[in-house]
């Protein structure tokens, strides 16, 4: 996994402050591969609670994110309780590791 565990901390702790203790973070695609190099954080952030307004929401992690990690390519993906079963979730579920 490519990241430091500055980042992870930082990573878990945005989620918490955004979402609730009870979030879930998984770190999926290419910087789960330490053979890799460079590549964007692909994030899947979890919750058991309805998020209202799921824009806002995403904006406000990344923002965070930001703040903390530094200007650099992440995206997101919030999955609530309210969020159809999709495939890229499977993959992210399947190939990442939880934070």
């Amino acid at each position: 996994m490519r990241l430091t565990p500055d980042q992870i901390i930082a990573i878990r702790q945005t989620a918490h402050a955004v979402l609730g203790n009870d979030a879930r973070v998984t770190l999926f695609g290419s910087r789960v591969d330490d053979e890799k190099k460079g590549g964007d954080i692909d994030l899947l952030f979890e919750t058991d609670h309805l998020v209202g307004n799921r824009a806002t929401t995403v904006g406000a992690l990344y923002v965070a994110l930001i703040r903390k990690l530094g200007d650099r390519k992440i995206d997101i993906i919030l999955k609530d309780i309210a969020t159809p079963a999709a495939p890229v979730l499977e993959v992210a579920k399947q190939t990442g590791i939880q934070l």
